[in-house]
């Protein structure tokens, strides 16, 4: 492999990008900074598939258990600490290894974030209420007409960035698809590898019906009963497997019902990390076999 300044290791959920960014730290001397929307939060290890301690203990891990789930959490919090991280790496001479699934934490680290608008008013607010009593397609339809090439890109079916495309527009008076165009990341100013993990669909579903019985097995119902009697952040709630299990302790369904939700979800979000990396053609993917450890996979990196 090239040298170079930053790497990169993404995909989806179970796809097995800790281990073989575990295996690539050692070689290449590098620490890891997390790239995970879930791993940041303190209190939850089991559901999050936080890295074990004898993991944080080999190679040093950024940005793992950073806040409590009463705190909230938001990409520029998370562009500015993952920066401070990777130039005090650097500066120790050693290479940052990024890995994680989230596409959002990783475009802002490769493209920047705008200073849009703050949620002055409590706009947000509004539209979320708008959004309960009209609909999502009324929001997108007012987005179409505020901002038609933003309107395109974003999936009828996806709220969140709906809503923050129309906050944009609304309070800024320009719309998010041109203030994207003036952001400034990474990219281009120091050389970058992006590799992005992917295994067959089928075998990558069946990893995750084993990562959530997994999951179970180790405790996760007392994990979740715990943080369920703290004030949870709105960005804590999100969590995969703090619904579904909450929904269990408060008795709405069994035990059985929670798993299958889980796993339900699990693969919903699968799909769409899959969708937001294969968008970005900078990436490189590695197919990974069945039965190839997550030491050759590091291999196939470091002859990349």
């Amino acid at each position: 492999m090239k040298e170079c300044s930053l790497i990169f290791i993404v995909g989806p959920t179970a796809v097995g990008k800790s281990e073989t960014g575990l295996c690539l730290s050692r070689q290449i001397n590098a620490e890891i900074v997390c790239c995970d929307a879930m791993q940041v939060y303190r209190e939850i290890a089991i559901a999050s598939d936080k890295p074990s301690l004898k993991a944080q203990s080999q190679v040093p891990h950024h940005l793992v258990g950073i806040l409590s789930v009463t705190q909230e959490f938001n990409v520029a919090r998370y562009r500015q600490l993952a920066l401070e991280a990777i130039r005090d790496i650097q500066a120790q001479g050693k290479t940052p290894l990024i890995i994680g699934g989230s596409g959002m934490y990783m475009s802002v680290l490769l493209d920047g974030i705008f200073e849009g608008s703050n949620n002055r008013d409590g706009l947000r607010e509004e539209l979320t209420r708008e959004l309960s009593s009209q609909g999502l397609k009324v929001l997108h339809d007012r987005l179409k007409a505020l901002d038609p090439q933003a309107a395109a890109k974003i999936h009828p079916n996806d709220p969140q960035r709906i809503i923050r495309a129309l906050e944009v527009a609304i309070l800024t008076g320009e719309p998010i698809s041109s203030l994207q165009h003036k952001r400034e990341g990474l990219w281009g100013k120091t050389p970058i590898k992006i590799f992005a993990l992917n295994r067959p669909r089928e075998e990558l579903y069946q990893r995750v019906q084993g990562r959530v019985e997994d999951m179970f097995a180790k405790g996760l119902v007392e994990e979740i009963r715990k943080v369920s009697e703290l004030p949870l952040s709105n960005t804590a709630r999100k969590i995969i497997g703090i619904p579904e299990v909450m929904g269990y302790l408060k008795g709405e369904h069994d035990l059985e019902r929670a798993k299958y939700l889980m796993k339900l979800n699990t693969r919903h979000y699968v799909k769409r990390q899959l969708t937001w990396f294969r968008r970005d053609k900078r990436l490189t993917w590695i197919d990974i076999a069945s039965n190839q450890s997550a030491g050759q996979v590091a291999e196939i990196i470091m002859r990349e």
